[in-house]
């Protein structure tokens, strides 16, 4: 028996993944659902992200405990059909640049001691471990873990459509900017600024690095720390990479089609953003991405970067998720997080659970957007 009544109406602003995640999980349990995006689906930060698995590193264990409750429920998703193209369990793999070797082991040890699969390897031991990779860019020594994975969001968020149009979502796609209506404190639904209304009993903000901007009328201010980035997909090429690799120069992902995706961070200085909002970056910065990424890859085979995209990465100021009901404003919660594909199905799921029954989820506890109040 559904746990929501067939009346409750819920708007989200946001067509990624966590705007769709928790559309399909709201649904699923009866409630009437509207899902707006400014532009089409997937177009900023699920359409660019390498969507790496994991909760590999040294972080707060709340957020560690809800990354890998991220990752088992993309293992049950995989498990439904392990042949899907855009969901692979290959391993990640990691190494630190040359003569930091003791850091490498550090995160090791870290990793082992809170019981995350991590295999410290020689550069002659990754053959062994996971194929495809070419060792002699290994300075020192890597660590593989493998239990982790990567997915295509925007194959993600196409697959979950099909059940949110099945299950009777409304999709208003092109919406342009909107806000959050709020009467006698409470929220009342989202006005888009062509002026259209659409009522609801409640709202989710998930618009990725402008969430923290949507909500600021309404007196909550969320600290933002979203950087610009950029992914850039490779035209096809033949390899036999399984595992996301993270290195000093280059991160690195297989990607349906025989392609890979890219990306990293030392590039930033050279995107520049324009006044109406776009952003470029010269064309032999991302070759030299590319370049890069192809010492990771067995043979080297030439990588030539088939399209790019850049914006801004979302990530909270304090760097932990930002997720749940507004103090200020009843009715309205958000999504904000820099882990959005590894979170994507779990903050889905535990946010749907919050907004249909009004009961907080303790494994959300320390996420909770009243932290900056």
């Amino acid at each position: 028996m559904s746990s929501a009544p067939a009346s409750k109406r819920v708007a989200i602003l946001g067509g990624g993944i966590l705007g769709v995640s928790t559309a399909v999980h709201l649904l699923r349990e009866g409630a009437s659902v509207i899902l707006l995006t400014e532009r089409g689906l997937a177009s900023e930060a699920s359409g660019r992200s390498l969507s790496w698995l994991n909760s590999a590193g040294e972080r707060s264990t709340p957020y560690h405990q809800l990354r890998v409750a991220g990752v088992d429920r993309y293992r049950t998703l995989f498990a439904s059909d392990p042949k899907r193209e855009w969901l692979q369990f290959g391993g990640g793999l990691m190494w630190n640049a040359a003569g930091q070797a003791e850091a490498t082991e550090a995160r090791h040890a870290h990793e082992k001691s809170i019981g995350y699969d991590s295999r410290l390897l020689a550069p002659e031991e990754i053959a062994s471990a996971t194929p495809g990779i070419d060792s002699g860019a290994v300075p020192d020594n890597a660590i593989f873990n493998p239990g982790e994975g990567w997915v295509s969001l925007p194959d993600l968020i196409d697959f979950l459509m099909e059940e949110f149009h099945a299950r009777g979502g409304e999709l208003v796609l092109n919406a342009g900017k909107a806000s959050v209506m709020v009467e006698g404190g409470r929220t009342t639904g989202v006005e888009t600024a062509a002026g259209g209304t659409y009522p609801a009993d409640s709202v989710l903000v998930a618009c990725g690095a402008a969430t923290p901007a949507v909500v600021e009328p309404l007196g909550a201010h969320i600290p933002n720390g979203s950087p610009v980035s950029m992914l850039v997909v490779t035209k096809q090429v033949q390899h036999e990479v399984t595992a996301v690799m993270n290195t000093p120069r280059a991160a690195l992902r297989p990607n349906p089609g025989g392609t890979f995706a890219l990306d990293h961070d030392w590039y930033e200085e050279h995107i520049t953003e324009h006044a109406d909002g776009s952003f470029t970056i010269p064309d032999d910065v991302v070759q030299e991405l590319a370049d890069e990424a192809s010492k990771l890859v067995a043979g080297n085979p030439e990588l030539k970067p088939a399209s790019w995209k850049m914006g801004y990465k979302p990530i909270p100021g304090d760097g932990e998720p930002v997720l749940g009901e507004l103090g200020q404003v009843p009715g309205c919660f958000v999504a904000f997080t820099h882990s959005g594909a590894t979170l994507g199905l779990i903050a889905g799921e535990l946010l749907a659970g919050e907004i249909l029954t009004g009961k907080k989820h303790p494994m959300l506890a320390t996420f909770r957007p009243a932290r900056f109040s």
